[in-house]
């Protein structure tokens, strides 16, 4: 019996080893189960731009090859979250081509940002942007967990966020981490005009949905990003009401941004062709993006919009311009003011000079609704600066009898300038620099009232200068060599060279005039300025002209021209004498030639076979070489027909303007 109770005993102690050994590895095996898996690092593209990211920080993998200069970065060491996150790692030097992991981690906007040329990346400036971001090594902070799988924003580009209220970002909750809240703080801009109405503003309850964080303070001048916490809601300066704070009263219509002007100009009897270049720009935000609409449509109604009167298409601009209608989609004021306002926010940069190139391009032609006669006019609205070059595309749009109107809200301050990336930007793109076609507004709050004072100055038609370009605002006599030394033939020839040239201006009795004299020992006048005022007809005149044969009194021809056809030319004209010979004249051409230049007649002269080269120098006017054409056969005429109609251009183009 003792044999068999050892041996139970000897058994249930087995066993009981067995059981603890069991449970030891079972216990390590749980353990195993509950670690944490392996945190993977997501990878983007070279083009994801930071704004397009939600997470406030987070670590990726770049590919190699983001230095490519497509892949744009704005900034330095702090970049602007339109930018490119690998092409900034690359700027930064945290990263060379060959790609690799970066911590990327948001911060606040800007004022400015400043382009630099580092690590083969050159980046660019930017005036200002909602949120920033900074790119260090991948050195996670230890007990952080980052994402793996990164949240992309819903819209179709970061630029579609701006205005939105302030968001706060928290990390996600990891056991046993110290994380603070990371909070995106998009700061109000302050300007003189709002003053009254910030210093006053209580902070809304959390059941409004406002954002836990407050505006951070702002140097004088500084410009930053708009902070809208209460959506439409404007606040003036009013007596108490109840449930309101004292001094301000709350008015929630979209329009409500400003008052609309008592007494307001209304344009009667003003023809234009207007177009309206508006800043759809991230960097406005939403509030001051309504009240650009607003003035639109004050405008609109200021004008009398109709089909005898003002026509006006709206085009958006911001990275790139997009024409919301055209000058025959709307014909009347009402139709205009409901159009504008489904008129929704683009986003982007600020890209001015690229939308006055689409307007010169694209908008002002025939099947948009251009009528011709009716002056061209384009008025930019801009915030603060472009964001690219105004200057070519402008003196293009000049060329093109655009007058262009620049209306600047809020341009940069002391202490931005160096943002600016084409200084006295407004001067080089308008019209005239004599301050007509410029408006300067300091505060969106008081874009109101400019509505008159730009509403007269656009119906001002007298001083519209650059609907006058070097194809309609011209008188154009011809003096054409009708001696014997030319023969009927080549006079033929001649005439054909004369049309040629004449079919390049636009031909009516308020554009282009055309005139044309012969001469021989003696002159004739075959027609006057005010004998035919279409193309058509002019060119049928230039047909008829009989040869007449004779000698070469080629002074006296001149002469003759400025009594009998430049007299009649109109003040507001310029006066182009193009004067055709084949030979050297009988009588003397310099003081003639004197008395046309100083009457302020230009003076072309055209020299075949045997005109003398010294006699074409003194009748032409200075500098010779832009104004004497020779060619050693009548054949050969046609050929200086462009290089004639660019000098033309040109000369007229080089106006001082102002």
């Amino acid at each position: 019996m003792e044999i068999v109770v050892l041996t139970m005993k000897a058994s249930v102690i087995e066993m009981f080893l067995v059981l603890l050994v069991t449970g030891i590895h079972s216990n390590k095996e749980t353990t195993k189960k509950v670690k944490r898996p392996k945190f993977t690092v997501p990878q983007i593209n070279c083009d994801v731009k930071a704004g397009k990211i939600i997470n406030p920080e987070f670590v990726v993998k770049c590919p190699a090859g983001c230095q490519d200069p497509r892949y744009h970065v704005y900034g330095t060491d702090i970049y602007a979250s339109y930018s490119s996150v690998c092409g900034a790692a690359v700027h930064s030097g945290v990263l060379d081509n060959s790609g690799g992991k970066i911590l990327v981690r948001k911060v606040a906007g800007q004022s400015g940002y400043k382009g630099s040329y580092s690590n083969g990346v050159q980046s660019l400036s930017l005036p200002r942007w909602r949120e920033s971001f900074i790119v260090s090594e991948a050195k996670p902070q230890k007990g952080v967990t980052y994402p793996s799988a990164l949240t992309y924003s819903s819209s179709k580009s970061p630029a579609a966020k701006a205005g939105e209220t302030t968001k706060a970002y928290q990390k996600p909750s990891v056991p046993g981490t110290t994380a603070q809240p990371v909070t995106l703080i998009r700061v109000l801009r302050t300007t003189t005009a709002e003053a009254t109405h910030t210093t006053t503003l209580s902070k809304p309850s959390p059941s409004a949905g406002s954002s836990t964080s407050s505006p951070r303070p702002q140097p004088m001048g500084q410009r930053s990003q708009e902070l809208e916490l209460w959506s439409t809601t404007v606040y003036t300066s009013s007596p108490s009401s109840a449930g309101t704070n004292p001094g301000i009263q709350r008015r929630d219509s979209p329009g409500a941004a400003f008052q609309k002007p008592a007494g307001a100009y209304v344009s009667l009897g003003c023809k234009i062709d207007l177009s309206f270049l508006i800043d759809g720009s991230a960097s406005i935000g939403k509030r001051r993006f309504r009240i650009q609409k607003q003035f639109l449509a004050d405008v609109a109604q200021a004008l009398h919009i109709g089909p005898a009167g003002p026509l006006m298409g709206v085009v958006q601009y911001g990275d790139n311009p997009a024409t919301h209608f055209n000058l025959k989609t709307h014909v009347s004021s009402q139709d205009l003011k409901t159009a504008i306002e489904k008129i929704t926010q683009r986003g982007g940069l600020s890209n001015v000079g690229r939308a006055i190139s689409f307007v010169t391009k694209n908008f002002f032609s025939k099947v948009n609704g251009n009528r011709g006669g009716a002056p061209n006019v384009a008025v930019v609205i801009v915030d603060g600066w472009p964001t690219d070059k105004v200057e070519e595309a402008s003196r293009l749009a000049r060329e093109s009898g655009i007058n262009i109107f620049f209306i600047t809200i809020e341009s940069a301050v002391e202490n931005e300038k160096q943002y600016v990336i084409e200084p006295n930007f407004a001067n080089k793109a308008v019209c005239r620099t004599n301050g007509f076609y410029s408006l300067n507004v300091q505060s969106w709050f008081s874009l109101h009232k400019t509505v008159q004072p730009l509403v007269k100055r656009v119906c001002d038609t007298e001083r519209l200068a650059c609907s006058k370009t070097c194809f309609n605002s011209a008188d154009i006599g011809f003096v054409i060599d009708g001696s014997s030394s030319v023969g009927t033939s080549n006079f033929r020839t001649v005439l054909q060279f004369v049309a040629n040239l004449s079919k390049e201006f636009e031909i009516s009795d308020t554009d282009t005039r055309i005139g044309a004299v012969q001469y021989t020992y003696e002159q004739r006048l075959e027609f006057g300025f005010d004998d035919y005022n279409t193309k058509p007809d002019i060119l049928n005149a230039i047909k008829r002209v009989g040869y007449w044969s004779g000698g070469t009194s080629t002074g006296a021809a001149i002469n003759y021209a400025l009594e009998q056809l430049f007299k009649k030319s109109k003040p507001n004209k310029r006066k182009l004498m193009i004067l055709i010979t084949d030979g050297r004249s009988y009588d003397d051409v310099r003081i003639p030639a004197m008395v046309a230049h100083h009457k302020g007649v230009i003076t072309y002269a055209i020299g075949v076979a045997w005109a003398a080269q010294d006699e074409l120098e003194v009748i032409a006017t200075h500098p010779a070489k832009d104004h004497s054409f020779f060619v050693d056969e009548f054949d050969n005429l046609y050929k200086s027909v462009p290089k004639i109609i660019q000098n033309i251009c040109t000369e007229f183009n080089s106006q001082p303007r102002n």
